[in-house]
């Protein structure tokens, strides 16, 4: 083979692979396209509580960390300003509409050590929770920068209520 067939040969193997890649993440956006992100504000009266710089590193389907969602503004990996109040959690991902989840949509939270493909020390990201409708929950891993996995587990769990829960002591 000459050096411009193996040239040829390389090109077409990469748009080929490039033109699957594509077809699948179509084929995942349509499939999620009913799961929708609570876009919008904090309501004016939240007091805040505490604020995180963290890593957002995916959304996927409840108790199955390897199964990326394709959610508008929560698709791809992004830093993220992490906003507690008392009346939910704002995520400020780079270059998408605020996700605010009000508390009542918040299933639960907790710490994990995997998702997708970020595997960290043990609990060392943050497992949110969340409802975006009333029959389906999904789970958004956050990886705080600047503070402990713990303290931002800790402060979400404290704007739940009691029995919302099952990480309250």
């Amino acid at each position: 083979m000459t050096r411009e067939g193996a040239l040829a040969l390389t090109a077409i193997a990469v748009l080929a692979l490039v033109a699957v890649l594509a077809w699948a993440w179509w084929r995942r956006s349509r499939r999620d396209a009913g799961l929708r992100a609570p876009v919008g504000d904090a309501p004016a009266a939240a007091r805040v509580i505490s604020t995180f710089a963290a890593l957002y590193v995916a959304t996927t389907r409840h108790g199955e960390p390897l199964e990326r969602l394709a959610i508008t503004g929560l698709g791809f990996r992004s830093k993220a300003d992490v906003t507690v109040t008392d009346a939910g959690v704002a995520l400020d991902l780079t270059g998408q509409p605020r996700v605010f989840l009000p508390v009542e949509r918040i299933a639960d939270v907790a710490q994990a050590t995997v998702a997708i493909d970020r595997v960290v020390e043990r609990d060392g990201l943050v497992r949110l929770s969340w409802r975006p409708d009333d029959a389906t929950v999904v789970d958004s891993y956050l990886r705080p920068q600047d503070a402990s996995a713990r303290a931002l587990a800790d402060a979400v769990t404290g704007i739940l209520p009691q029995n919302q829960t099952g990480t309250r002591a």
